[in-house]
This record gives structure tokens, C-alpha cells and sequence, in this order.
């Protein structure tokens, strides 16, 4: 029985309230935690601008460790958003931009326009949306639909063009013999540890249009979860509804990896685990995989910073470790 309108709105203002809660606490953990040892009163006396002049402390925080943390919550929403919404259109919950190559195809646009020295926007934007897309058409042309292995043909595909990606990467990072070599590979394990304001503002303008854009769509996201065929029969144009998500779901992940590098599994942990507590509902699922996604990779960030007693890991080796496992479970129960 459909629920009313009422208890969606209801049931979608109280997760919303709890998420941006959660978020909330974990950005303020994200500024007071890290590699600087402070005490938890310090860190608040320089939040409320109250430390002494030459204290170094309130630049950590609002200069290096604000920045951060908004990126993460930026980069982790868009991830988790991009990955619930292949999940819907692939009809398959392992589906998700890194491992389907989506996150690869951008990485490779981005690297290119970091080669050509072109502007982190729109250069390196641009070429990184243009990757991204042209890996998911790949992906989708190379998945034969009237086969009855499509779960494990799709994933065969996505590895495929990973790898096809993987060694692209690998070729430009071979032939680059300049300083941009360590930063290039430090950016393709995931690092967000280059967060400045301007950039952060930029990909705020980017990606807000694209979550409201995706969250409009979540209605019809309901029927392509259920089958094309059945999505059509109930009267929605599939054929533009779909161009018009990949489009957009493209242009949000290409904006997030060029801030970010790749950072994978962050679609894959976030939606499913969301969609096994919250249901199927995308109408909850696209606000809460924005916040919640955002909340999960400021922790990781977090650990990222504070687990080496020297340095820091890239966020991306964080992000691997917890879910490299779940997706071998994962298609391991898919299969049963």
C-alpha cells in the first residue's frame, strides 16, 4: 500500500534532521581532532576566536582543517549520491563509479588536463566529465542485456574499462619525469589534503545543482529501480529521464574526483547500507546518501589524519580497506 504524502514528508524530515545532526557533529570532530595536539578547551577557545594573539591554533583550524572537512562532505555526498543512482539505473546494488571504471574515466580526463596545464576550472573539469561519461557509455555498450548474467556481465565490464583506465594512468604517470609525478599519484590514491577555499566553492556551485536536480528525479528513480519495462508501462520516458541522470550524475562525480582523486567504494558502503536501514524509497535515499555520505568520508578523512603516529594516509587507502571487503561479501551473497 502507498504510503501518504504526509508520512513521507514526515519520515523524510526526521532522517534529513538526524543526518545533518550527524554531520554536524562529525564536521565539529573533523576540526577539533587531528595530527596538532591540542586539548578539546583550547581548540574551542580558538573556534570562538578567544586564544591568545600568537596562538598557531586558529589558523589549523578555520584555514587547513575547516577546508578539509567541508571538501570531504562535499566529495563523500556526491560519491555516495553518484552511487546510489547507478545502483537504480543498472538494477544492481554492487553498482558504483569506481568499481564500474566511472571514477577512472574521470581521473583520466583530469590527469591530462593537469598535464596540459590547463585551470582546475573549467579545464580540468571539463576533460574530467568527459572521461566520466565516456567510460559509462563503454561500460553500458560493452554489457549485453539479453543475457541472464547481467549482475556479474556489468561488473566484467566495469572491471574491464578500470583496468583499461588503470593503465592509461599508469602510461601518463610513467612518461611525466617533472615535480607534478608525486602529487599525481598522491592524488590518484584519494587526497584531500588540498582544500582551498576558492576550489571548495567552486565545486559547492557544481555540485548543489546536480543534488537538487537528482532529488527532483527521485520519484521516477523508484520505477527504474523496479525495470525499464515496467518504469515504461507506468509512463515514464526512460530514454530521457536516463540521459538526463547520467548526465548529471556524471558532471557531479567528474567535479568531486577533480577535487579529490579517487576515492572508491564510498557509493558502494553508503547507499547499501542505507537503502538496508531506510528501504527503497529514493525520495529519503537521495538526501540521506548526501548526508550520510558526506558523514562517512569526514570519519574516514579523520582516520586518514590521526592512525599514522607520522604524517597521514591518503583517504582513499581508508576508504579501500572497509570496502573492498564488503563488496567481495557482497557479491558473494549475490551470487547465492
Amino acid at each position: 500500500m502507498k504510503p501518504p504524502a504526509s508520512h513521507l514528508i514526515r519520515r523524510l524530515l526526521t532522517i534529513s534532521l538526524f543526518l545533518s545532526g550527524l554531520l554536524a557533529l562529525s564536521l565539529l570532530a573533523g576540526l577539533l581532532w587531528g595530527s596538532a595536539q591540542a586539548g578539546l578547551r583550547h581548540c574551542l577557545l580558538a573556534l570562538a576566536g578567544l586564544s591568545p594573539p600568537e596562538d598557531i591554533l586558529p589558523t589549523i583550524l578555520w584555514q587547513i582543517r575547516f577546508p578539509r572537512v567541508l571538501l570531504a562532505a562535499l566529495v563523500g555526498g556526491a560519491l555516495s549520491l553518484g552511487g546510489l543512482v547507478f545502483q537504480a539505473l543498472l538494477h544492481n546494488p554492487l553498482a558504483e563509479p569506481y568499481i564500474l571504471g566511472i571514477s577512472g574515466g574521470a581521473a583520466v580526463g583530469a590527469i591530462i588536463g593537469i598535464l596540459l596545464s590547463l585551470s582546475p576550472f573549467p579545464g580540468v573539469a571539463a576533460l574530467a566529465f568527459l572521461g566520466s561519461m565516456g567510460t559509462m557509455v563503454v561500460v553500458i555498450i560493452l554489457t549485453p542485456r539479453e543475457t541472464g548474467g547481467g549482475k556479474d556481465a556489468l561488473l566484467l565490464s566495469g572491471v574491464m574499462v578500470n583496468a583499461l583506465c588503470t593503465a592509461v594512468i599508469l602510461f601518463f604517470v610513467t612518461v611525466t619525469q617533472d615535480t607534478r609525478l608525486h602529487n599525481i599519484l598522491y592524488w590518484l590514491m584519494g587526497d584531500l589534503s588540498v582544500a582551498l577555499p576558492r576550489q571548495i566553492f567552486v565545486l559547492a556551485l557544481l555540485l548543489l545543482p546536480c543534488f537538487v536536480v537528482i532529488f527532483m528525479l527521485a520519484r521516477p528513480l523508484n520505477l527504474l529501480y523496479l525495470g525499464e519495462e515496467q518504469a515504461s508501462y507506468l509512463g515514464l520516458p526512460v530514454e530521457t529521464v536516463t540521459y538526463i541522470l547520467l548526465g548529471v550524475t556524471s558532471l557531479m562525480l567528474s567535479a568531486a574526483v577533480c577535487q579529490s582523486g579517487l576515492v572508491g567504494f564510498v557509493g558502494l558502503v553508503v547507499p547499501h547500507l542505507l537503502r538496508l536501514w531506510l528501504g527503497p524509497e529514493h525520495r529519503v535515499l537521495v538526501p540521506a546518501c548526501i548526508l550520510g555520505g558526506g558523514t562517512y568520508l569526514v570519519w574516514c578523512d579523520l582516520l586518514a589524519r590521526v592512525l599514522p603516529s607520522q604524517g597521514e594516509l591518503p583517504v582513499g587507502v581508508i576508504t579501500a580497506l572497509i570496502g573492498a571487503p564488503l563488496f567481495i561479501f557482497l557479491l558473494q551473497r549475490s551470487r547465492t
